[in-house]
């Protein structure tokens, strides 16, 4: 049998475009500062302490960290008056979510923000009255956002075909990834083994995975049940109904799931829940392909569609003919979804897709193949790569490393890309939405930056645009990593602030004039 058409794409490298200085102040003031420079302009290293803005910020983070080595920061002006920042800049750090914006830059530009996935249903049965004799067949694409809607409605359409049986079997085709060997695991020591953000890629993922369990108290006693309603997941909820009081949040109760030999899931939550009380969590319960074959399974029966099969994994036969088909919205809108609520799965089902379209013929892994073109594709741009450690493409990894120069060369070339409005619109807006919608409220900054933001244990970051009171905007990229790093968002703050209020002023033509070669 051969092998699909899209698993034969030869490797494409892009081609570096051309970058575009701005200045504003005219010819005269080139050589005293970067308005907006290329990666390659700002290649040598600084102390720590070369400015006072940037001293007065190592001070700060140096007492509250108790580290003087824990901040790695640049900043650059982009359109307007400023004079370059750097500390620790060129130390590889472990960046948390920020690299997301390598993945979603990359993603832009190499697939395009118009690049859509599709997930097609196919037979290679026939029709007979309302039974279709033949195998149903779920070829996968990739796609890292297949939700439940989309599915529902896209199963619909086989029953306005008039289809009530299916005799034959259940077949989920992945071969759309080449994996050679299982993903990473990220060294989680929260305890949280069955969180939406430990969610891993996969060809098969649908519904990102997750089962939305809630929990509910009454005049009948306590009521659990989970949205979707999986066959092969049950539901106890073993909770003793307290008198009516304040609400406990999801971390109050045990969710204890326990794995049978078949294949299925209890779930046992226990606990106390105030009379009138809810609470809720998101689980991820079931291998991707199972989750998947459950759920459309389950959504089938509601149409009234049985399945008398069973579940299998293989390639769709080269001449199944497709029955319905349900395509993804555009990758600008992903990288959106990605970027606002830092979706690791999302995030790391990206970069397979980067690999799974880039792969040379003799490539065996898309997450190897990934890599390689991001890498290949920023030193294009003539950013160093030394030292990068990419890893899963999320920041999800304790081994994932990027230095704070590194971080802002790539946000001065994403500033002159054709695609800055879509990778701009996907970052949170500074005390407005996403994971930075309760950050530096109440204050001037608000709606004056869009910053990515990264969090793990002894590591917190931030990296984006903002501005400054004089409207001049800023590439900052800034990382802490430190034990603890809880206390990091301060100093992130503070970076922030100072930027807007004390922006790092060039010199006047004076003040250049005395300074020695």
């Amino acid at each position: 049998m051969n092998a699909p058409r899209y698993l034969h794409r030869p490797r494409r490298w892009p081609v570096s475009s051309g970058r575009r200085l701005v200045t504003l102040l005219g010819g005269c003031l080139l050589s005293l500062h970067t308005l907006a420079a290329p990666a390659q302009s700002v290649q040598a290293a600084q102390p720590a302490s070369a400015t006072p803005w940037a001293a007065d910020v190592n001070k700060y983070a140096t007492k509250t960290l108790e580290n003087a080595q824990a901040l790695g920061l640049a900043a650059v002006p982009l359109n307007g008056p400023g004079t370059a920042q750097f500390i620790h800049a060129d130390t590889p750090m472990t960046p948390g979510s920020i690299m997301k914006l390598i993945t979603t830059y990359a993603a832009l530009e190499l697939l395009g923000p118009n690049y859509t996935w599709d997930t097609a249903f196919l037979t290679d049965g026939k029709l007979e009255g309302d039974t279709l004799k033949g195998n149903l067949y779920v070829r996968f694409s990739g796609d890292p956002k297949l939700t439940i809607e989309r599915l529902w409605t896209t199963l619909g359409e086989l029953h306005g075909l008039g289809i009530h049986d299916i005799e034959g079997d259940l077949v989920l085709d992945g071969s759309y990834f080449r994996l050679e060997a299982p993903q990473p695991a990220f060294d989680d020591n929260g305890d949280e083994p069955y969180a939406p953000f430990l969610v891993p890629p996969s060809a098969y993922l649908s519904n990102l995975n997750l089962q939305h369990v809630q929990l509910s108290a009454d005049e009948r006693g306590a009521r659990a049940w989970s949205t979707p309603e999986l066959p092969g997941v049950s539901i106890e909820a073993a909770v003793q109904v307290a008198p009516p009081g304040e609400c406990p949040d999801s971390d109050s109760y045990q969710w204890q799931p326990t794995f049978q030999q078949d294949g299925g899931v209890s779930l046992r939550i226990t606990g106390k829940l105030p009379l009138n009380c809810r609470s809720e969590k998101y689980l991820s319960l079931l291998p991707p392909d199972q989750y998947s074959e459950a759920l459309i399974r389950q959504l089938l029966a509601g149409y009234g569609i049985a399945v008398s099969g069973t579940n299998r994994l293989a390639e769709t036969p080269e001449d199944a003919r497709e029955l319905a088909i349900t395509t993804s919205p555009d990758l600008a809108t992903m990288v959106r979804d990605i970027n606002k609520w830092s979706s690791n799965v999302m995030a790391r089902q990206m970069l397979l897709n980067i690999g799974a379209a880039t792969r040379a013929e003799e490539d065996r892994d898309d997450r190897v193949a990934g890599i390689a073109a991001i890498h290949h594709w920023l030193e294009q741009k003539g950013i160093d790569t030394t030292g990068m450690v990419i890893d899963n493409g999320a920041g999800l990894a304790r081994e994932a490393r990027i230095s704070a120069r590194q971080g802002v060369q790539l946000l001065q070339d994403a500033w002159n890309s054709p695609y800055a409005a879509d990778l701009m619109a996907s970052m949170p807006i500074i005390a407005m939405d996403g994971t930075m919608a309760r950050r530096l409220r109440d204050t001037a900054l608000r709606g004056q930056g869009r910053i990515k933001t990264g969090s793990l244990d002894n590591v917190r970051s931030i990296a984006g645009f903002t501005r400054d009171e004089k409207n001049t905007t800023w590439a900052v990229v800034a990382i802490v990593n430190n034990t603890p790093a809880w206390n990091g968002q301060a100093v992130l703050d503070h970076v922030l602030y100072s930027l807007y209020f004390h922006p790092p002023e060039a010199p006047s033509l004076t003040q250049a004039a005395e300074k020695p070669d």
